[in-house]
């Protein structure tokens, strides 16, 4: 049995078959439409493409948003306004004639992962995915916790010092680059993560402060998160997650935390992801199996 996988972005579309197994074929890619009759013609027409001689038991869709897959309806706000507040489950599966599943981009990349990647061993997890902001997701015997406001697993939204700054500020590389431009007064696109740690290894010392920081704060939210769900294990997404120091950083820090608490013995074991961007894909469709 073989199902359709679509992972929705601001700039591109992403879609694949995939297999019981997890396996996916067929993938690739479109840019996003600027307009939701478009959007609809292009997610038919790679039905119909992939569709062609095989039998396709469903669509699971990853989108931005605080996705309500049970009323159909996504709510919060994101860079593609058309898909928000009316029920575009509903009219996808109508256009498609398959069922179809929704699911918030980051909930997809940890069920992905929990299917049949970093957290397939485990049946509970948290999962810190680190880009231009900090998302996240909780997941309890292989399903999502969304929570009444759809708002689980948001750990970006902790408030990690006095200055009131959340977790997406200062623990995540576009923070990490956002704060870099302001101390040299240039302009917030200035620098992205690479050139950062590169200034760093440099010597610069505004680099290496700041990445310090960044680490210090991943390691709070690590720590308190282990303490007030304590899952298995906690995975770490988005492309710094693949650098070799990456975690190995975090785990010293955390050390320290525990040292420093003293009565603190669960240790956080984290792990990176290992599908990358094919995680949402996958799912998408685990979401849909269920």
């Amino acid at each position: 049995m073989n199902y359709l996988a679509y992972d929705v972005g601001g700039s591109s579309v992403k879609y694949a078959l995939v297999d019981e197994q997890g396996n996916l074929q067929n993938k690739g890619s479109f840019p996003t439409p600027a307009a939701l009759e478009d959007f609809y013609a292009e997610v038919v027409k790679v039905c119909q493409q992939l569709g062609k001689g095989r039998e396709l038991a469903g669509a699971g869709f990853s989108m931005p948003g605080a996705v309500d897959d049970e009323s159909g309806v996504i709510g919060g706000s994101s860079a593609l306004d058309y898909i928000h507040d009316f029920p575009i489950k509903q009219a996808l599966a109508a256009r498609l004639g398959m069922p179809v599943a929704l699911e918030n981009d980051a909930n997809c990349a940890a069920l992905g992962e929990a299917w049949t990647g970093a957290g397939q061993e485990y049946s509970s997890l948290a999962y810190f995915v680190v880009g231009t902001g900090v998302g996240g997701a909780v997941v309890a015997d292989k399903k999502i916790i969304h929570g009444p406001h759809q708002h689980g697993g948001e750990f970006g939204y902790m408030v990690m010092n006095d200055d009131y700054e959340i977790l997406s500020e200062v623990g995540s590389t576009g923070g990490l680059c956002r704060q870099m431009a302001r101390l040299r007064n240039v302009p917030e696109d200035t620098y992205d993560g690479r050139k950062v740690y590169e200034l760093s290894e440099q010597g610069d010392a505004d680099a290496a402060r700041l990445i310090d920081n960044m680490y210090e704060y991943l390691a709070r939210a690590v720590y308190n998160i282990q303490y007030t769900y304590d899952p298995e294990a906690i995975l770490f997404g988005g492309a710094i997650s693949s650098r070799p120091d990456f975690i190995p950083a975090i785990n010293e820090r955390i050390q320290k935390i525990l040292e420093k608490v003293g009565v603190a013995r669960v240790v956080p074991k984290l792990l990176p992801c290992q599908h990358g961007n094919d995680a949402n894909l996958l799912g998408a469709v685990a979401n849909l199996r269920g």
